[in-house]
């Protein structure tokens, strides 16, 4: 049996680490359900603590959710979940963009103008890229 999968990002600031990744890969913020959240206060399943607000919209505090514009059969999800500690060392796993026929190079200066580090770039042959940290210091490589 073959299984599915989500990316989970531990962060200290889930909420806008999602909306700065759904920029990024030009994905979508999954919408929150304000109603569905003040239903699991009322029934006891849930307290105000669990919440936060964010852009306006009442949403859980401990994460949030991007995916690709066309569905999860395109993409698997990105969750971006709530965690007290810092990142302290390199990543073990980090995404790979890669971006077609789209220029690499503009891609990275949006990135950098909204809070990526610049890390290095690399080549292999006839492949290049480069790799950027995002705002929490999380890896990833921008290539064709």
């Amino acid at each position: 049996m073959a299984y599915t999968f989500q990316v989970t990002v531990d962060s200290a600031t889930p909420h806008a680490l999602a909306d700065w990744w759904a920029e990024a890969l030009g994905w979508e913020v999954e919408p929150s359900d304000a109603e569905f959240i003040r239903e699991m206060i009322a029934a006891g399943r849930a307290t105000d603590e669990d919440t936060t607000t964010h852009r306006g919209a009442l949403v859980w505090k401990a994460g949030q959710g991007i995916r690709h514009p066309e569905g999860l059969e395109r993409a698997p999800r990105i969750l971006f979940q709530l965690v007290a500690e810092a990142k302290t060392v390199k990543n073990r796993v980090h995404l790979d963009v890669r971006i077609g026929e789209d220029d690499p190079r503009a891609l990275v200066e949006r990135l950098l103008a909204k809070g990526a580090e610049h890390l290095h770039e690399g080549s292999q042959g006839p492949f290049t890229w480069t790799t950027l940290a995002d705002p929490e210091g999380n890896e990833l490589c921008v290539s064709h």
